[in-house]
């Protein structure tokens, strides 16, 4: 018994250690410096041998569950290293002829796929803590309580940046309160980038309507007046008017970011899987209904008009194609997407290749291609894009599984949240590259183990 107790002791503090490495994260400027994603590689990487040596006779079985998305992501590391094996420049040209021109052209005569192979080490030991992260919570996030826990956190987190970044730009800061960098009129809380920072938000958001979802899941019949007044008062004590405001608040600081589409990306994909989950789920209460009806009307048409929501539309219709260079990085790119489309010119390497095929439109500097969908075929080719993108499509599909067919309130909510989450990112990153950023990477990836671990039926 007392062994037994003492493997729980260790299972929880592995476990408090992975949600206080997801806190830590966004705080860094989103861990988007060399400094900060070494120390979430490190840790990542520690948190995983923990995982793995207290799992160590029951890992595989443990993970065998998700061995699809295990599988899928295990060989997109692979062939990220790939890239960076240097090769005989016969069969790097039969692989890769736009790099082995490149390469004979310096006079290398033995060179690997990447073009920049420190950019895609660099990149590689970044997903490597990924992967990590994702398998450490898988491990340890067995239970529907440490789900519930996970994704109170992931709220907690979207709130503080909400009024770190709201209470910036209220107070009228010159300088940012943490790192002294300068604050435009654009709330951006720890992050350096706006649009980072919305849709770091915008996940969020999602895991705290997913929240709320699982509450309102488990509501019972009003009955009368004191019945009413006992269901009042214990939506205090449970913390449902908690998380209720904490999303308002993170509402206001989204609009208060002044993100075309980081806007888009929350409001539609709570639109899309609100809708969905109305035909999804089975016996849902008026509650659910009254929530996603709610979060339309008091978020979008009175919160967020108070801080600025019409700025957010302004912004929208004045757009322009003529001031607008965005548009013309991506055409741009498209001429560097034939040249790599098989074998990519290497992960991470994108502001390398890009210089060399910039129109005389394109006046700024870039060093991404503000579509990531773009930017990860470029890099790695689209056999290999394919693969890696299929594991938010896998974890979908068992997201709407979940809605469908599951009776648990914490599994259909969760699934719920990360849904919103992959339909979000989805939207976002056609226009962005939200997935450059380590922090909002790493809770994108945590999102999508949720909506594989509440697809195993042996979760209690």
């Amino acid at each position: 018994m007392k062994f037994s107790d003492k493997q729980i002791h260790k299972n929880k503090t592995l476990f408090y250690c992975l949600l206080a490495l997801l806190a830590w994260l966004p705080i860094p400027l989103g861990s988007n410096r060399p400094w900060a994603w070494s120390i979430f590689e490190l840790a990542s990487y520690a948190l995983f041998a923990f995982a793995a040596y207290k799992y160590r006779q029951t890992l595989f079985p443990r993970l065998s569950v998700y061995k699809l998305p295990i599988a899928l992501f295990t060989g997109f590391l692979f062939y990220v290293v790939v890239q960076t094996i240097p090769l005989p420049s016969a069969l790097l040209s039969l692989l890769s002829p736009e790099s082995a021109n490149m390469y004979l052209t310096a006079g290398v005569s033995t060179a690997p796929i990447s073009i920049d192979a420190p950019q895609t080490s660099i990149s590689l030991y970044k997903s490597v803590a990924y992967f990590c992260v994702f398998l450490t919570t898988l491990l340890l996030c067995d239970e529907l309580k440490k789900i519930k826990l996970l994704m109170l956190l992931i709220i907690f987190a979207g709130l503080f940046q909400a009024m770190y970044g709201a209470l910036e730009i209220l107070f009228g800061a010159e300088t940012s309160w943490i790192f002294q960098l300068p604050v435009k009129q654009n709330a951006t809380g720890t992050f350096v980038y706006k649009n980072h920072f919305a849709n770091f938000l915008m996940l969020c958001l999602s895991v705290g309507v997913g929240y709320l979802v699982s509450t309102l899941l488990t509501s019972k019949p009003t009955g009368g007046g004191h019945q009413k007044l006992r269901n009042f008062l214990s939506m205090f004590l449970n913390g449902k008017a908690f998380v209720r405001i904490a999303l308002a608040i993170m509402v206001i600081a989204l609009v208060m970011s002044r993100s075309r589409m980081g806007n888009t990306a929350f409001f539609l994909s709570m639109t899309v899987v609100g809708l969905l989950s109305l035909f999804l789920i089975k016996k849902r209460t008026k509650g659910l209904t009254l929530l996603i009806i709610s979060m339309f009307i008091i978020d979008m048409f009175i919160l967020s008009a108070w801080f600025g929501l019409d700025k957010v539309k302004d912004r929208i219709e004045q757009t322009s194609l003529s001031t607008e260079t965005r548009d013309e990085v991506v055409i741009d790119s498209i001429p560097l997407l034939q040249d790599f489309a098989l074998t990519g010119s290497g992960l991470g390497t994108y502001y390398t290749a890009f210089p060399q095929h910039t129109g005389d439109e394109v006046y700024a500097f870039y060093d991404h291609a503000h579509n990531d969908y773009l930017q990860f075929a470029i890099e790695l080719g689209i056999p290999a894009t394919l693969v890696i993108f299929s594991l938010p499509l896998i974890a979908l599909w068992q997201c709407v599984k979940v809605l469908k067919n599951r009776r648990s309130s914490i599994a259909r909510g969760a699934a719920f949240g990360a849904l919103m989450g992959i339909v979000g990112m989805a939207i976002h990153i056609s226009v962005d590259f939200p997935l450059q950023a380590p922090a909002n990477a790493t809770y994108f990836i945590v999102i999508l183990a949720i909506g594989f671990v509440v697809s195993n039926k042996r979760l209690r």
